[in-house]
């Protein structure tokens, strides 16, 4: 890119301008793109219930607008929540596997047993195994999802993004996760400094 620009420099005799991604955007363009977005957040915590709204200042609005001038954290939020999808498409496996055990283990039961009360014993057993290791399950991948969180939580704080710190008080996800409804509205919005 430096190698680039030098070499526009060096052709300043040349009467063709700088390719337009090579200019460097102006002040006034910056402000402009910053009311644009502000505008549109103030649109999206408008549709937020009054006691969120109350919650997520216009400051912070303000702040996450001057942040997503920087198109890096798009790319950032979409990546994690791919991440979030793909981690959430094998916990989802990895339960109906669990639930699919215990379908086969009573199928299997009841091809072998054919006394109704030994049957109907066994299959209190097996019930009983089969919830303990669903909660256990279910343990682990509320475990799982909060590590994720926590990883999100601090992968956006690091990247700068306003809002975003270690926390697991649910009011303050909660926020967190409006904040990245927000991002990714915004990321899908095209700024048209003309219009």
């Amino acid at each position: 890119m430096a190698d680039m620009a030098a070499t526009n420099e060096g052709n300043s005799n040349s009467s063709e301008a700088a390719p337009l991604e090579l200019q460097q955007p102006t002040p006034e363009y910056i402000q402009r793109k910053i009311y644009f977005l502000v505008d549109h957040l103030r649109k999206f915590h408008a549709e937020l219930p009054e006691n969120l709204q109350t919650r997520i200042s216009y400051d912070l609005l303000t702040e996450l607008a001057n942040c997503v001038l920087n198109e890096g954290i798009f790319v950032i939020v979409k990546a994690l929540m791919e991440l979030q999808h793909e981690t959430e498409r094998h916990l989802n496996k990895m339960r109906l596997q669990v639930e699919n055990e215990y379908d086969i283990e009573v199928a299997g039961w009841k091809s072998k047993i054919k006394d109704p009360e030994e049957l109907q014993h066994i299959l209190g057993l097996i019930k009983i195994k089969h919830t303990k290791k669903l909660l256990e399950t279910d343990k682990k991948i509320i475990n799982i999802l909060d590590q994720k969180v926590n990883d999100q939580q601090s992968t956006l704080q690091k990247a700068g993004v306003p809002g975003f710190y270690v926390t697991e008080n649910p009011k303050e996800i909660k926020i967190q996760m409006f904040l990245l409804d927000f991002i990714l509205r915004l990321s899908s919005l095209k700024y048209e400094p003309n219009k």
